[in-house]
């Protein structure tokens, strides 16, 4: 079902609709919350506690965690060049709900660390899948509920569709971003090729080399066009910047892109997930797809990947300006598909 999404037309349930009304998340207003966005600026957000680590396959995991310890399990992912920010103001509503909030920093950002110097620096879709699943074996969680956004996204589908026992629902901004290196070789109409252009900067060794040297300044101008009516103020962006700084993202970063092209090869161990991967397989777990009607980064119409979902599906459409960082733009919208999707 294909619909607009206006939080007017909607009634919050239970315990989240709750907190909601009373605007007891930081930074939502009731008026914000109407619209299902955050205010213009973004003003002060909801804060994390303190960083929790564990060991996962080739990292150690930074990551938060908010809600009861005996909730049902959230797994948050983010994307890129965003951070475990874009859920700042997402977490508490779903931890009042009840449920046990899971937000890593994906391999590259933040305080999360590869476990050796000799491991690949590898940004490839399956590196990250894997991580997410080594993730959850750590903290012994066999089953969750999956929800992201642009790297993130990818990621959840990922495991909807590979690892289905683990995931209980499903939700996706711009829907359906599995990929394979053979897809992406195809060219695509001008316009559409001139929205990557990163993609084909970070190709270049001077593409490597200037993100190197001006990260912040290459993803907040990222944050700027793929969010056009986002009005974050610097406070909300210095908040995330410090994500960049680590040792690894940039070679996480340039590797992802790299691979995509074909131009860097991925590791042999994850060649059977991305032969899977490439046959686009269908996710049957319930899914709910998100889009902002202002993402300015390249996304797939809705209508081109709903078939993909074969379960219990629905697609809305977030109005308001809502850019490509959906969740720290529409977090009440965000919260309120991950518990509907639930209710599937």
């Amino acid at each position: 079902m294909n619909e607009i999404v206006t939080l007017e037309r909607r009634q919050l349930l239970g315990q989240l609709g709750a907190v909601l009304a009373a605007g007891t998340v930081a930074g939502i207003g009731p008026a914000a919350a109407a619209q299902g966005a955050s205010p213009a600026g973004s003003g002060p957000q909801a804060a994390f506690g303190p960083l929790k680590r564990v060991q996962a396959g080739d990292l150690e995991v930074a990551y938060v965690e908010a809600g009861p310890a005996d909730g049902k399990p959230v797994l948050l992912l983010h994307g890129w060049p965003y951070d475990i920010h874009s859920y700042a103001e997402v977490a508490p509503v779903l931890a009042a709900a009840g449920y046990r909030v899971l937000i890593p920093f994906l391999r590259g950002y933040g305080a999360t660390r590869f476990l050796s110097e000799a491991t690949p620096r590898n940004g490839q879709q399956a590196a990250l899948a894997h991580d997410a699943v080594a993730f959850l074996d750590a903290l012994g969680i066999e089953r969750t509920l999956v929800a992201g956004y642009d790297w993130g996204a990818r990621t959840a589908c990922i495991l909807a569709a590979l690892w289905p026992a683990r995931c209980r629902a499903l939700v996706s901004v711009s829907g359906y971003l599995i990929g394979s290196q053979q897809a992406n070789a195809m060219p695509l109409p001008p316009k559409a090729e001139l929205q990557w252009w990163y993609q084909y900067y970070f190709a270049t060794e001077r593409g490597r080399e200037g993100y190197a040297r001006y990260t912040r300044d290459f993803a907040r101008l990222i944050w700027e066009l793929a969010s056009p009516q986002w009005r974050f103020d610097d406070a909300t962006f210095a908040r995330s910047a410090p994500a960049f700084d680590n040792p690894d993202h940039v070679a996480v970063s340039i590797h992802n892109y790299r691979w995509r092209l074909g131009l860097a090869p991925g590791e042999a161990r994850f060649d059977e997930t991305e032969r899977k991967l490439a046959g686009f397989p269908t996710i049957a777990i319930p899914t709910i797809t998100l889009e902002g009607d202002a993402n300015g980064a390249p996304h797939p119409d809705p209508a081109a990947y709903a078939k993909k979902f074969s379960g219990r599906y629905e697609h809305r459409t977030i109005t308001g300006g809502i850019g490509h960082n959906l969740p720290q733009e529409a977090p009440r919208a965000f919260a309120q598909a991950v518990v509907d999707v639930d209710g599937f």
